[in-house]
Formats: structure tokens, sequence, C-alpha cells
């Protein structure tokens, strides 16, 4: 199985990335200093092999790109905000099992 890039993204980048992209983009809001946020890191390379073909996974590091995560209206991290066509479709808050991932994302494709 070939593996996935998660793409990181800036404010600079994130209107191209993100809310430009034609296939749906699942993105991490994350810090390296918050623990859950590890935690979830290997479930959501997981999940960009399992769905590559529908989904991008993208990661934004609120302390380098705090623009971007205020705008988003970010207030807790790990969040994860599901876009399809540049729009939100789906959000949580908290780290998850990949079960739970799974259906988060599957139940928006």
């Amino acid at each position: 199985m070939q593996m996935t890039d998660i793409v990181h993204v800036t404010d600079a980048n994130f209107g191209e990335v993100v809310v430009g992209n034609e296939r749906a983009v699942l993105v991490d809001f994350w810090a390296p200093w918050c623990g859950p946020c590890k935690a979830v890191a290997p479930l959501l390379e997981e999940i960009a092999d399992e769905f590559g073909g529908r989904l991008t996974v993208v990661k934004v590091n609120v302390d380098d790109s705090p623009e971007i995560a205020a705008r988003m209206k970010i207030r807790g991290i790990p969040t994860l905000v599901l876009f399809r066509d540049g729009d939100v479709v789906a959000q949580q808050t908290g780290a998850g099992s990949l079960g739970q991932l799974r259906t988060f994302v599957k139940g928006h494709l």
C-alpha cells in the first residue's frame, strides 16, 4: 500500500489547499505541545491512506498559523474540520479512536 502524504498548510496557503480543493479535505488543527494531538497523528496517517483517492488530509499548526485558527474559531485542539466544496460540513474537537475517526469521515464523504 502506498503512503498518502499529509499536507502541512499555513495561513498563507490555506485557501488554495483547503477551500480550493476538488476533493473533500480533513483539516487537523494541532500544536506540537498537545498530547492528544500526538495521539491523533498516526490515526490521521491511516485515514489518509484509506481514503486517499477521495480525501486530502492536512495539518494546521495553530501556533504557526494563528490567523486561520482564529478565523475558524478553533477553541481547543485537536480539532478536526471536514470541508467539501470549500464549505465546512463537519467538525469535532478532541482525540478519538481510529473507528470514531473513520465513522466521522465516512459520514460526510
